[in-house]
């Protein structure tokens, strides 16, 4: 397990803490625990809050959480390691390794039925699938479009179902754009981490433990808690508004998203957001992507993914948030080349990602990487 000594002084988060424990106060977040890093040298770690708000555990720095869409990270690093093996190109066609993602349909503008559609005007790429611009969905956010009712309908997000037969449902339905043309928070690091498995020859989590998860150190990750630490799983609450974060009310919601999720085996590997971990293995695994010592990967890799890939004036974009300008993506995470008023000003450059749907925390980062 990491060490998580503070190794660096003359800092004052005491400021910082103060409005983290607000937001508990406030009843907005149950408990909060980060990890500040000046490089690689932690500066601050903390914990507020609770583990268990009914139960009144103090929330620790071993504690478990769900981590959502932070898995993310850790599936495009797990390609970009096959990637610097020559494995694959970024710029090839998906269906040189999973053919029925080939010869693509793409809803027309403004379709009412699933079956309006057109030729796909060119392949999906492996980039495109790294930075979301692939044209696939969620099934999530935007509901009574034409795309969420098929997705769910033919139970896209079943967690008894494996990597594979999702593919086979994405197969059967069309893109809501064409590939490259714009940007949708998606089922496509689901469908990368279908990619590691084609390639690799191994099942997904197999591939992260052997690559990611043991090189690291990173003992409490996983898609199951051992049944010996499920004591260390946090409650999980949900907010009183998705959209009004700022509204207080917490509602527990531990079955979410299906009942005894974590606590069991399940087909579905999501290597878009099926993980846990706690935060010296998020530690860890930053602190792998960093100047200064070893690396997960390459540093031209790195440099790469946390560089700009979309076309330029292409902005990131939720379906019930819209556009966000001067937000862009790499391949593993946003980016931020124009900072918004809510951001502080020096935010240019930061590689970033965070599960605010789940409220399980996030990711971010600048470093000192030259850019690719």
């Amino acid at each position: 397990m990491e060490d998580l000594k503070v190794t660096a002084t003359g800092y004052d988060f005491a400021p910082a803490r103060a409005a983290m424990q607000r937001y508990i106060d406030n009843d907005l977040l149950s408990g909060i625990s980060s990890a500040v890093m000046v490089g690689r040298e932690l500066v601050d770690v903390s914990c507020v809050g609770w583990a268990d708000k009914e139960a009144q555990i103090p929330l620790r720095t071993d504690h478990i959480f769900r981590v959502f869409s932070n898995t993310k990270l850790i599936t495009s690093c797990a390609a970009l390691l096959l990637f610097e093996e020559g494995r694959f190109r970024l710029d090839d066609p998906i269906e040189t390794f999973i053919p029925q993602l080939g010869n693509r349909k793409v809803l027309r503008p403004g379709a009412t039925s699933i079956d309006d559609t057109e030729p796909a005007q060119s392949s999906i790429t492996i980039r495109q699938l790294l930075s979301h611009s692939a044209g696939l969905s969620y099934g999530f956010f935007d509901p009574g479009t034409v795309i969420f009712k098929a997705l769910n309908e033919r139970g896209v997000h079943n967690p008894n179902t494996t990597l594979a037969e999702m593919v086979d449902v994405l197969a059967g339905l069309p893109l809501i754009y064409q590939p490259g043309t714009s940007w949708e928070y998606s089922l496509a690091i689901d469908v990368i981490a279908r990619l590691v498995e084609v390639v690799s020859g191994q099942t997904f989590d197999r591939f992260i433990k052997a690559r990611i998860l043991d090189p690291l150190g990173m003992v409490d990750t996983g898609f199951v808690v051992p049944q010996q630490d499920q004591g260390r799983l946090v409650a999980y609450y949900a907010g009183a508004d998705l959209m009004e974060p700022m509204k207080p009310g917490l509602t527990r919601t531990d079955s979410a998203p299906f009942p005894g999720a974590y606590l069991r085996p399940v087909a579905r590997l999501n290597g878009g957001g099926g993980l846990v971990s706690t935060i010296p293995d998020m530690v860890a695994l930053i602190r792998s992507l960093l100047p200064g010592g070893p690396t997960l990967l390459k540093p031209d890799t790195i440099a790469m993914m946390m560089s700009n890939q979309l076309p330029e004036g292409q902005w990131i974009r939720f379906a019930m948030m819209g556009e966000q300008p001067g937000k862009a993506h790499g391949l593993a995470g946003g980016l931020i080349l124009n900072p918004s008023p809510i951001d502080h000003p020096d935010a240019a450059g930061e590689f970033y990602w965070a599960a605010s749907r789940a409220r399980s925390g996030g990711f971010r980062l600048k470093p000192a990487w030259p850019a690719s």
